[in-house]
């Protein structure tokens, strides 16, 4: 009979995973290893999806491409009426408002 693994031991080592997979997806976009970018990407989903985790805060992929965002090398970034526009390579734009920060 299969052993039972307490659900915050799955979640732990799912996080530790995915951390990993983050890190290294970001050093290969950072090299021009685009395609194992991309499948270090869709590895950390997997894992996320199977653990029932959520992506770190501040990893940001596209979702069309699946290519982590790394401004100046593969995304612009701009500041635009009140959001901030991320246009990735692929032609994905993403927006985000920011009126908070311009209130302060």
């Amino acid at each position: 009979m299969a052993k039972h693994i307490p659900r915050k031991d799955i979640r732990r080592l799912g996080n530790e995973r995915v951390a990993i997979l983050v890190d290294l997806s970001r050093q290969a976009v950072r090299d021009g290893k685009d395609d194992r970018a991309r499948r270090y990407v869709e590895l950390a989903r997997a894992i996320c999806g199977k653990a029932q985790t959520e992506m770190p805060d501040d990893f940001r992929f596209c979702k069309r491409c699946l290519l982590p965002m790394s401004p100046g090398i593969n995304c612009k970034v701009r500041l635009t009426g009140g959001k901030i526009v991320t246009r990735c390579g692929c032609g994905n734009v993403w927006r985000m408002p920011y009126l908070k920060e311009q209130r302060k």
